[in-house]
């Protein structure tokens, strides 16, 4: 969804390339691509007007003085006011001190909330183990009912619906009734469904307070159509004025509108976006983090959101086993079966173009990434299917013949067969190298990563050598050392993978997913 918002910020950031300082006639420029590229997001007027007013003021000041060059003091100062627009802090649910926790959701009609009702309670129950249960209250849409006992059923979460809907039915007394039900069976969180509007409707305004009046809930949350541009803003208004909300939850943000509602909902309502869902799967829901979400718009990945991903999805003690073959002789323990499993494990997370996107710099690799085929998986996957288990355990062992058997067995070609042996040795050749401290090959700015052991066995040998060398007696020849070593940091200066110190420009994919991406097949 911000694609084009990214691309055009990262136009602007590149014209300040190879500067040594920041004159005005620069920051009028760069605010000016800046404010273009909000408003082609569909970002609101008074919040572009608001955020390029603070940038402005911000590059023009003090604070810019210091150990960045002027790309990224103008990068840390977008990015700040981003994470600030977007509402600062990650905001949690408000929980009852004495159970049940009531949620209503409210919303247009068509955003999403029947399903976001399920994705919901099913995040509840899994992430945050509650024992959630889904009110039917949405009586005037067909088949409302019908579609949310569906959605509940596939999320594990029973659902309240006394009423058929279609038009029969009183909501409100739903609403109400549900509540002691929730109670009887002790359900420590109720999510009330209700019915959406076609627009800024009076009576089911009404009908939305009065609910609102029945079960007191803890939270209201505003559903709102990513996709929907301006109008959200407007929506979101109206819907502050006549029932009230204290969060709102961005739907569809895997289409491919411009996203200005993303950006524009909390600071014009001031209130704070709470969750973002981003597919049709009830997975496919995410918890809003205003600086991941700034970091994503430029550029810089959302390493946090993929660690969590990750560690929801991976097994634990089968990670663990797969990271000591990889540090043995090698790597060369690890197997084609380790591999297979390793790769349905990281599917398990989601598409591939989605967990590639999220790693700093990937917006680089967009095109690829956009005509990655996700079949490809498919096809490794039904390859090594068709080995032996020793082929498994050992493909040096695969000659011609057997390349050609495999092939057949798998509907492939012989050159995929040989393509797969050939990338497997240079993924677990890079994979080993990671699991051993040495870093990602072709990856800069990836040392050894702490806890793999690397790391502490360098410090170690480190320690034993007793004094450190000393420099040359030279001043001249010291100065010369000091200023091509690294350094670290300067206060408020942005690390290696978010432009600080390694510009976009030379980042590379490491071999073994740049051929995943190229699709050799």
């Amino acid at each position: 969804m911000f694609d084009t918002l990214s691309d055009r910020l990262s136009a602007a950031f590149k014209n300040l390339r190879g500067k040594g300082k920041l004159t005005d006639a620069d920051i009028d420029a760069t605010t000016r691509e800046i404010r273009i590229a909000l408003l082609e997001a569909d970002v609101a007027l008074p919040v572009v007007k608001e955020f390029i007013a603070a940038v402005r003021e911000r590059a023009t000041g003090a604070e810019v003085r210091g150990g960045l060059n002027p790309a990224q003091q103008v990068i840390k100062i977008v990015n700040e006011e981003l994470v600030r627009i977007l509402g600062g802090e990650t905001r949690e649910l408000r929980m009852a001190k004495r159970p049940p926790t009531v949620i209503m959701l409210a919303g247009l009609q068509g955003a999403g909330k029947t399903t976001l009702a399920g994705k919901l309670a099913k995040w509840l129950k899994e992430v945050k183990h509650q024992t959630p249960m889904l009110v039917a209250a949405d009586l005037q849409r067909p088949n409302a009912v019908t579609q949310l006992q569906v959605v509940g059923e596939r999320a594990g979460v029973p659902v309240y619906a006394p009423e058929p809907g279609n038009g029969i039915g009183d909501p409100v007394d739903v609403a109400r009734t549900a509540m002691d039900e929730a109670r009887t069976k002790q359900h420590s969180v109720v999510i009330v469904d209700t019915a959406g509007r076609l627009g800024v409707d009076e009576e089911l305004m009404k009908q939305a307070a009065d609910i609102r009046d029945a079960v007191t809930p803890d939270e209201i949350l505003f559903v709102v159509d990513a996709m929907i541009g301006q109008d959200a803003v407007t929506t979101a208004q109206a819907f502050l004025d006549g029932v009230g909300f204290d969060g709102v939850v961005l739907s569809k943000l895997d289409g491919d509108a411009r996203g200005g509602a993303a950006l524009s909902i909390a600071q014009v309502t001031g209130r704070q976006v709470m969750f973002a869902s981003n597919g049709e799967k009830l997975e496919d829901f995410d918890v809003f983090h205003p600086d991941r979400m700034a970091s994503r718009i430029l550029g810089m990945g959302d390493v946090m959101s993929l660690i969590e991903q990750a560690e929801r999805t991976f097994d634990a003690e089968e990670a663990a086993k797969a990271a000591a073959k990889l540090q043995k002789k090698g790597g060369k323990e690890f197997t084609l079966d380790d591999f297979l499993a390793q790769m349905q494990s990281v599917r398990k997370m989601g598409p591939l173009t989605k967990i590639f996107g999220m790693l700093p710099g990937a917006a680089q690799f967009k095109d690829q990434l956009e005509n990655f085929d996700e079949r490809e998986i498919d096809r490794i996957e039904a390859v090594i299917h068709s080995m032996t288990p020793a082929e498994r355990a050992d493909p040096h062992i695969i000659n011609g013949s057997r390349r050609a058997r495999i092939a057949k067995g798998s509907g492939t070609e012989v050159a995929t067969v040989s393509g797969l042996v050939e990338r497997f040795f240079e993924a677990r050749k890079m994979m080993s190298a990671m699991a051993s401290g040495k870093g990602m090959p072709g990856m800069p700015g990836m040392p050894g990563m702490p806890g793999t052991g690397g790391g502490a066995r360098k410090a170690k040998q480190q320690a034993k050598k007793g004094k450190a060398k000393r420099g040359s007696g030279n001043p001249a020849k010291r100065a010369n050392k000091a200023a091509n070593q690294p350094s670290e940091p300067a206060p408020g200066q942005l690390p290696a993978a978010f432009g600080g110190g390694q510009s976009g420009d030379d980042f590379e994919l490491p071999d073994a997913l740049k051929n995943m991406l190229g699709g050799d097949k």
